[in-house]
């Protein structure tokens, strides 16, 4: 998968690259490797994240199309609890 610029795709567009991410990481989470039609696993649940930090709804979708804050470019499809934890707790 070519990586793409997040900040340019479309709602639709990041629907897709996502959906992309997923088939192509085997319906697995970039970050913690576990199904991503299943809960993140119990160590990743056990960081406690900080919702106010995050816009409303931010985990009403289970997968989010994770990016790199500084050069715009999609990494992966991620849980929405890890997307927290990759942001809240490792600062991506």
């Amino acid at each position: 998968m070519q990586p793409s610029h997040y900040s340019q795709l479309t709602f639709n567009q990041r629907r897709q690259v996502r959906l992309l991410y997923v088939a192509e990481q085997d319906k697995k989470c970039w970050y913690c490797k576990s199904d991503l039609e299943k809960d993140p696993p119990q160590n990743i649940l056990d960081k406690k994240i900080t919702l106010s930090l995050f816009p409303k709804g931010f985990l009403d979708n289970p997968v989010h199309l994770h990016h790199d804050h500084d050069t715009d470019l999609t990494i992966g499809a991620v849980h929405a609890y890890c997307n927290a934890v990759l942001w809240e707790y490792e600062g991506q």
